[in-house]
């Protein structure tokens, strides 16, 4: 059986956590930041888990994350 190979868009994305949940980042923290409270951005830098229904289609993408 050949090695998988990894989606690297997918790679890039996400993580997976200490306790095994998959991490992912927080949309809108790139640009038009000069209008945004301190504490949306601060919401926004933080990481959040993954839903449960997208679990799947990550692992799929990362066979060995």
């Amino acid at each position: 059986m050949p090695k998988l190979k990894s989606r690297k868009a997918a790679a890039k994305r996400f993580r997976r956590s200490g306790s095994g949940k998959i991490m992912r980042r927080k949309a809108f923290k790139n640009h038009l930041l000069e209008h945004k409270s301190t504490a949306r951005k601060s919401r926004l830098s933080k990481a959040v888990v993954l839903h449960e229904s997208d679990c799947e289609n990550v692992e799929l993408m990362l066979p060995y994350l």
